[in-house]
Order: C-alpha cells, then sequence, then structure tokens
C-alpha cells in the first residue's frame, strides 16, 4: 500500500493551466488575481470583504491589530487550536487567556468561558477567539450574544472550515466566516487545508472600517488615497506602521481554481467521515456532530487509548496519521511565561487520546478500508 498520510493537497491541470497563465501575464504580485481572489471568496463565505494575506498567522495579527487590540489586554480562546490563534494576541503583547473545550464536539466551550468572564470583573476581557476545530463550525449566534452582554469582540478563525455552516435560531443557514456573528473571520490556504495556495490565508469582515484597517496594515500602513494635486502618480503616504503581508498573483491564481472545487471537496471529505463513524460507532470516540452543522471536515479525529501504540502500529503500514493539537498552554513558551492548565481537563483529557485519521478528497475507498481494517487489529475489534 502506497504511502496515506493524514492529508494531502489535490493538484488539478485547471490548476497548473492558471498558474501558468498568471506566470506569463503581467503581473506576479500586487496584480488583478488578488483582487479576484478575495472577491469571489467572499462571495463564497457570503461575506461583504475579503483581504487576502501571506498565511493565516499574519491575517490573524492583522485582525487584533485592526480591533485596537493593545499591550495587556485580555482574549480569550482555545488550548486546542494551533498555537497562531494565540501567538496573534502575544504578538502585542496580549494576555491569553484559556477556556475549557466541549468534551464531544472539541470546540471551545460556551459554559466555560462564560464562568472564566463572570470570574473576573467588569471588562477584563477584550475579545474571543472561538476556532472551528477540524472543520466543525462553532455556534457564533451564542457567542455573540455572550460577547455583547460583555462588550467583546470574536475573532472568528475559521482555518479548518470553509464550506462548513450552521442553522442559527432563526433558520438560517450561517457559512464559516461570513460576519454576521463574528468581527472577522481568518481562513488558511496551507497545502493540506482544503484550499491549497501553498501558503496564503484570507481576512474576512463585513466592516467596512475594519476592511480598510486590515487592508491598509498588509501593505506597510501605505496608502495613495490622499494623493495631492501637486504630487504625479508616484506619490504616497504611509499612514500606519504596517506590514508586508501581501499574497502573490500567482497564489491567488491558484486559490481561485481551489476555491472552485471546494464544495465538491466537502462533500467528499463528508462521505469519508460517514464510513469512519459507521465503521467506528459504539467502538471509538469520534467527534461529535450537534444538529444543524455541517462539517467541513478539514480532520477526522478519534480518541484512543494507547494513542502512541497505534500511531507507530500504523506508521509500519504507511499510514501516517497526525496529533491535533498538543494544548497550546502546554507548549513550551507559553509554560515559560507562567501558564498552566488550571481547569482545563476536557482539552488535556482529550489531548491524551486524540489521533487525527486520513482525511482528504482524493483518499480512495480501499486505501480508507485498510486504515480501518489496522486500526481494529491493533485492538483486536472484529470488522
Amino acid at each position: 500500500m502506497n504511502n496515506i498520510p493524514y492529508g494531502r493537497q489535490r493538484i488539478t491541470d485547471e490548476d497548473i493551466h492558471a498558474v501558468v497563465e498568471t506566470l506569463r501575464g503581467d503581473f506576479l504580485t500586487q496584480g488583478p488575481k488578488v483582487k479576484e481572489f478575495e472577491e469571489v471568496f467572499a462571495e463564497y463565505v457570503g461575506s461583504k470583504y475579503a483581504v487576502a494575506v501571506n498565511n493565516a498567522t499574519s491575517g490573524l495579527h492583522l485582525a487584533v491589530l485592526s480591533l485596537g487590540v493593545k499591550k495587556g489586554d485580555r482574549v480569550i480562546t482555545t488550548p486546542i487550536t494551533f498555537a497562531a490563534s494565540a501567538n496573534c494576541v502575544r504578538y502585542i503583547d496580549g494576555e491569553v487567556w484559556f477556556a475549557d473545550i466541549d468534551p464531544d464536539t472539541y470546540l471551545l466551550s460556551l459554559k466555560s468561558v462564560k464562568k472564566l468572564i463572570e470570574s473576573k470583573p467588569v471588562g477584563f476581557f477584550k475579545g474571543i477567539i472561538p476556532v472551528d476545530f477540524a472543520g466543525l463550525p462553532i455556534n457564533l449566534e451564542e457567542f455573540r450574544s455572550l460577547a455583547k452582554e460583555h462588550d467583546l469582540w470574536i475573532i472568528e478563525d475559521a482555518c479548518h472550515a470553509p464550506g462548513g455552516y450552521f442553522i442559527d435560531s432563526k433558520g438560517v443557514r450561517q457559512n464559516c466566516g461570513n460576519g454576521n456573528y463574528a468581527d472577522l473571520g481568518i481562513f488558511s490556504f496551507h497545502p493540506v487545508k482544503h484550499i491549497a495556495c501553498g501558503e496564503g490565508g484570507m481576512v474576512t469582515t463585513n466592516s467596512k472600517e475594519l476592511y480598510d484597517k486590515v487592508s491598509l496594515l498588509r501593505t506597510h500602513g501605505i496608502s495613495k488615497d490622499n494623493m495631492r494635486e501637486n504630487h504625479g502618480g508616484w506619490y504616497y503616504e504611509m499612514q500606519d506602521l504596517g506590514f508586508n503581508y501581501r499574497l502573490t498573483d500567482i497564489q491567488s491564481a491558484l486559490g481561485i481554481t481551489q476555491l472552485r472545487k471546494n464544495d465538491e471537496g466537502v462533500v467528499r471529505r463528508n462521505v469519508i467521515a460517514k464510513v469512519y463513524k459507521k465503521a467506528f460507532d459504539q467502538r471509538i470516540k469520534y467527534q461529535y456532530l450537534p444538529d444543524n452543522s455541517y462539517n467541513a471536515h478539514h480532520l477526522f479525529v478519534i480518541e484512543v487509548d494507547n494513542r502512541e501504540g497505534l500511531y507507530e502500529y500504523l506508521k509500519k503500514y504507511n499510514i501516517f496519521t497526525q496529533v491535533h493539537y498538543i494544548p497550546v498552554h502546554k507548549l513550551p513558551y507559553y509554560k515559560s511565561i507562567g501558564y498552566k492548565g488550571s481547569d482545563l481537563k476536557h482539552a488535556e483529557n482529550y489531548y491524551s487520546k486524540c489521533l487525527s485519521l486520513p482525511m482528504y478528497p482524493t483518499l480512495l475507498d480501499e486505501e480508507q478500508d485498510f486504515v480501518i481494517e489496522k486500526v481494529f487489529s491493533f485492538y483486536g475489534i472484529k470488522s
């Protein structure tokens, strides 16, 4: 059996043609493909605005900056995420506070966040960064209600979830990153994600003010909007201290063609998930799917005893699984600055058992059957 990784990009002739055409064109960066990608992506998720960036970490950084987060501001997020969800707050010397996860969905627990907020004085926290972990949408309607009550902003880390959605209390479909309940949304275009640009990211919002701020900071804080009559076309002004977080036209061309295939890819991911669930039902725990939610399935995570043993066993058969994630508060950097795992028992229990199995649209049926067979073989489960 060939190598079966936990994730894999899918590059087609359409993608290659789009990149080659851009390479033959006049612009490799800051050209028309970037704007086109932003427009089609905003339309896809249902947001008013989208800003393409060089990666999702940059997008998170720009998001907190655009919201005015400053030194000492306290922000709540989940410990079960990639470190960037927390690091963006640390970049500006803010404080990260971790709330626990729901033990079944693995998403940031509303109950835990509420308890944390209410344990502190009014105004102690400034915002919340929930994560659509593994592709499962978090119910942002509920979080928005809590945030509004305590005057907090919300950044939705939707890096795992383009194509995911939940149905709100009014029966309306809310696409991940559409900006209806969060101030900003962040997406990733890393190769193992749904939309592979090599590297890349997108910031979405329905706020013109935040859109303008993110756009300005993305490009060194430089603008030509205030050109004066006495200056030529070369004139520009640096309005703020920004960064070079731009995405190229080459990557944008790839992103456009990748986006066209995303719905098809998400459907296939859900077919794969259904097969896993049918095999593992009542035998091995997997991520719970709440009613009225559609999981985009960046990952398929199971919880098992002797996780390390299974990991090594599968590797012998060229099945390469992964752990998502080491809790952020347990990483050496965060431990070195005093972060501890108080009241995060569900996150730590999850980490002791979690394993991500192969999940990507080009996973063959026979490859998935082989993965399931080997998981059962390790635990002595009859298929």
